[in-house]
């Protein structure tokens, strides 16, 4: 697995880049060496966060945690992360290495859910608007997303608000 480690706000030590290392070998059994993570760690006033996303066959994996240590927040990711492909396991186990899962059966005390509950479906109007329109409406209507037609690309794209007050936007690509 080939690993990037970024700092936002500092630069993270060698004694982290290893610690990464360590910690996504618990992951890469997943993937085999084909797959590329990126570890993005944060320092803020009181706390520290750090992402991780692994990118493996068109497929994405993001985990992102906070603590006052460094060290802390990757390995809540790591755990994280190997939950959530444990959790889907049934889902996502066609593209993922099928043999690493076999270690973490006996450990399993989780029931996977194969049938989502969904409660309401609804159809919406696509129209042709602008990214500030679309975070406007957003807004308007108290959501953390929106999706709607880009007037400029005329492609279906979402606007979100992130946890740290500013946007987002998600713009698709065919692959």
């Amino acid at each position: 697995m080939k690993i990037t480690v970024v700092g936002r706000k500092c630069t993270p030590r060698d004694s982290f880049k290893d610690r990464a290392e360590k910690r996504l070998k618990k992951v890469e059994k997943f993937f085999g060496g084909e797959a590329e993570a990126k570890v993005t760690a944060t320092v803020e006033k009181n706390e520290q966060t750090v992402e991780v996303t692994i990118f493996h066959d068109g497929m994405i994996f993001r985990s992102q945690e906070r603590a006052e240590n460094m060290n802390d927040a990757l390995d809540k990711c790591a755990d994280s992360l190997v939950r959530q492909i444990r959790k889907n396991k049934t889902k996502v186990g066609k593209k993922l290495r099928q043999a690493a899962f076999d270690e973490y059966e006996a450990i399993d005390d989780f029931e996977p859910e194969d049938n989502y509950n969904i409660v309401r479906s609804k159809e919406i109007v696509l129209k042709p608007q602008s990214v500030e329109e679309a975070i406007l409406q957003m807004n308007l209507l108290d959501h953390r997303f929106y999706v709607f037609l880009d007037s400029a690309s005329y492609k279906v794209c979402v606007v979100y608000a992130r946890n740290d007050g500013g946007y987002g936007v998600i713009i698709p690509e065919v692959d």
